[in-house]
Order: C-alpha cells, then sequence, then structure tokens
C-alpha cells in the first residue's frame, strides 16, 4: 500500500481519482439481465427453475423451503451459533424499534385537519447472497428492520448448493429474524422473481439486499416497477488516524475491509508519517497469516492508499469528501470530534469499535451507503419498510375563505380545470347560503 503525503489543494484530485476506481464493464451484464427480467416476467415460474438449472446448476421441482427443510436446518447448527444468532437479533432490534415513526396529525387552525399517515410496505423481498458461503449477518440486518416496522410479508430468496439446499445458516437466521418465506433462487433470475411474482408466488413491492453484478444490476432494472434499497458499489472502509492510535489495530481493520472482494477500499488518513510507516509494515505481517490471500493482495496493492495529511484539519476535509461507507475514528477524544464528521454510512469511535463489531453485533445496520453517495443518503432502517401519506381535510368555512386565492393561483398556472374544482364549491355554498 503506497503512503501519499497529500494537503488541502490536492483533496479534489484525490476524490476525483477515486470515483475511478477499477470496475467492470457492464453492457454484456445488462444484456443478460433484461433477457433474464423479461422472460421471468412474461413466462412465470418455467422460466424461473429452468434459470436455476441454468446458471445454478441445479434442478428443483419446487422454489419454496418447506418446514422439513427447516426443521433439518435448526438440526444441523449447532445450539451455541442459534444462541449467538438470537442475541445479535436482539441487538439489531432494540436498535432499530428507536427509528420507527408514528403518524401525526395537526389542527392549529380552526376547520383544518392536516396530518402525515406512515404505513408500513406491505410485502418486502430480501435478497441475501449464498450457494457455497452463508451470509446470516445480511440476513438478521435485512429482515429485523422490515419486521420493526411491521411489514406484513418476508420474503429471502438466495441461491442453492450442489444439494438443491439452502445453506442452513441461511435459513436458521431468517427463521429467527421473522422471514415468512424463504425462496431458493439467487442472482438476477431471484431477483426478477420477487419483482414480478410467478403463478405461485406474489410479487413483491420493495427488494433490499446486496449482491452481485447480476443482482445489482437486475436491482436497478426493476426499480420503478418495485422499490429498492440502493446500488451498493465496493466496500469501503477509512480510518482516520491520529499519532496515538496503535499500527497494529489499524492494520488489522484495513485487511478486514480488504478480505471482502478485489474491488474493496481501505484507506487510513493520518497526520502521522511514523504511523503510516508502522501500518505499512504491520499490513504485510498481518497478511501472511490470513486466508484470502489472493483478494487481499488485490485490494490492497491496486484499491487502497495511505494519506499523510499537513494536519488533522485536513484530515476531516478529506475524509467528508470521501464520504466512506465505513468511518474509524481513532484519535484522541473523539466524541469531541465527532460533530466534524459530514459525511459517513457508519461512524465508529476508538480502539476498542472496530468495523467488524458493527457488521456482525452492535445493532445498527451494517447496509450502508458506498463510492461516496453517504453525502445523501443514509442505513438501511426501519424508515426504508415505511412509507408516508399526506392527510388533508379543510371544512366548508375554511375551504371558502381561501378559495379565492386558490382560483388565482391555478389560473396563473393555466390550469382552468384545478380552479373550477374549487369554484364549484364555492358557487354551491354561495347558493345554499343566498337561499
Amino acid at each position: 500500500m503506497d503512503i501519499l503525503s497529500i494537503k488541502e489543494t490536492d483533496i479534489y484530485q484525490i476524490v476525483e481519482g477515486r470515483k475511478q476506481r477499477e470496475s467492470d464493464d457492464f453492457q454484456q451484464v445488462d444484456q443478460r439481465v433484461e433477457e433474464i427480467v423479461k422472460r421471468i416476467r412474461s413466462e412465470g415460474e418455467k422460466a424461473v427453475l429452468q434459470y436455476v438449472k441454468e446458471l445454478d446448476g441445479v434442478e428443483l421441482n419446487s422454489l419454496h423451503v418447506t418446514k422439513q427443510e427447516v426443521e433439518e436446518a435448526f438440526n444441523s447448527v449447532k445450539e451455541e451459533l442459534s444462541e449467538i444468532l438470537q442475541e445479535a437479533k436482539n441487538n439489531i432490534e432494540s436498535y432499530h424499534q428507536h427509528q420507527k415513526e408514528q403518524s401525526w396529525y395537526t389542527n392549529q387552525q380552526p376547520g383544518i385537519w392536516l396530518g402525515q399517515q406512515v404505513t408500513p410496505i406491505e410485502r418486502v423481498g430480501v435478497y441475501v447472497p449464498g450457494g457455497k458461503a452463508a451470509y446470516p449477518s445480511t440476513v438478521l440486518m435485512n429482515v429485523i428492520p422490515a419486521k420493526v416496522a411491521g411489514v406484513e410479508e418476508i420474503i429471502v430468496t438466495t441461491p442453492v448448493g450442489e444439494d438443491r439446499k439452502v445453506n442452513p445458516l441461511t435459513i436458521v437466521a431468517a427463521t429467527i429474524a421473522g422471514a415468512d418465506q424463504i425462496l431458493k433462487v439467487g442472482g438476477a433470475h431471484g431477483i426478477a422473481t420477487l419483482a414480478y411474482g410467478t403463478e405461485n408466488f406474489k410479487a413483491v413491492n420493495k427488494i433490499t439486499g446486496p449482491g452481485n453484478a447480476y443482482v445489482a444490476r437486475a436491482k436497478k432494472y426493476v426499480f420503478g416497477d418495485v422499490g429498492i434499497d440502493m446500488i451498493a458499489g465496493p466496500s469501503e472502509v477509512c480510518i482516520l488516524a491520529d499519532e496515538n492510535a496503535y499500527s497494529e489495530y489499524v492494520a488489522a481493520d484495513l485487511l478486514a475491509q480488504a478480505e471482502h472482494d478485489e474491488l474493496a477500499s481501505a484507506i487510513l488518513v493520518t497526520d502521522s508519517h511514523q504511523l503510516a510507516t508502522q501500518v505499512q509494515k504491520a499490513l504485510k505481517e498481518q497478511m501472511e497469516g490470513l486466508n484470502r490471500q489472493s483478494i487481499l493482495q488485490h485490494s490492497i496493492l491496486n484499491q487502497s492508499a495511505i494519506y499523510v495529511v499537513t494536519n488533522m484539519d485536513v484530515g476531516f476535509q478529506l475524509v467528508n469528501e470521501l464520504a466512506p461507507e465505513h468511518l474509524e475514528l481513532l484519535v484522541d477524544q473523539p466524541f469531541e470530534q465527532l460533530s466534524r464528521i459530514k459525511n459517513a454510512g457508519a461512524i465508529f469511535l476508538g480502539e476498542y469499535s472496530p468495523e467488524p463489531l458493527g457488521d456482525y453485533w452492535a445493532g445498527p445496520n451494517h447496509t450502508l451507503p458506498t463510492s461516496g453517495t453517504a453525502k445523501f443518503s443514509s442505513p438501511l432502517g426501519v424508515y426504508d419498510f415505511m412509507k408516508k401519506s399526506s392527510v388533508i381535510y379543510y371544512d366548508q368555512k375554511a375551504l371558502n375563505s381561501v378559495g379565492g386565492k386558490i382560483q388565482r393561483f391555478a389560473n396563473e398556472e393555466g390550469l382552468d380545470g384545478h380552479a373550477a374544482s374549487i369554484r364549484k364549491r364555492l358557487k354551491k355554498m354561495l347558493d345554499i347560503f343566498s337561499n
């Protein structure tokens, strides 16, 4: 990982350069996604089963995980791990309870009653990566806020393995979290199934959850017919550290994020040349003891960097412009520095709050805005599974008092039908009054 000395005037160039990080050409992916989605939308479950056979190498008779398979999954997962999942679930649920919004109404003016009605989305689909690996944390982080929001039906979909079964950990996590159904469909065909349904499966209203390029592009393709949470880019961590930060911790946390995939980004911003050199050395030493060598080397060498800034003021400016998915503040008095952070998906304070704490356990959601989108978006939360309706009521007297102004407004915009809608009511009131 390179060490680069920068000053305030370099920030714009660095941020623009980060936007040009290695990425895939999606043209072929998009063509394939469009083909898959259109075919499933027109042919239904027959097409879904054919794609499962073609793309996943598995022949299924049904898309649904059965009650028997749920029982088998619980029997195969060690009780200790089930208890850990339950405790993590409790932490996540407790945190997300604070996000739930309430309907509100006001009648501050006579004859006028206004408000906002908050209602949960009725039916939500959660995509969970799968196949050979299991991601129970993804299940918990997506299903639990939907459950807290009051979503009536939550459907998890995930790829099956060669044994035609969903990973037991995924099933157990989904059941603990409160999912109503589990489907055995991954990839773009899983997204299409959620978005448009089949003869035996009703379409959802919104889709959340991460996935590979085909999943991400499929979510983008179906957006508008259904809602989606976000189009997530490669995972990233930024650590802002002063001279007192422990280099071993910094290196370990950078590697923890870099192991996600080859495009994952791990950045250290510090005002200490000594710390930068120590971290660079620690990265090489610690990397040798980790399993995902190829991924780590590609991420650290091609996507990551150590920036040594002239002072911490420049460091905070750079961090806010990068707007990272995960930000660790390894500085003295991190609580006092917190208000200086304007843009970040999740902020981890102090040396005993590493990023993996948020991935699995603490409670805040780990589905976070990436690629600088933390400048305008937020972590997945209960609010993503709820929608708002405006409520408006005027009685006769209240409308009469403002009707003339509304007509003038409408006529000014050339919308005489709008004006007529008001005028007819005012005329009727006048006729009644005259008689």
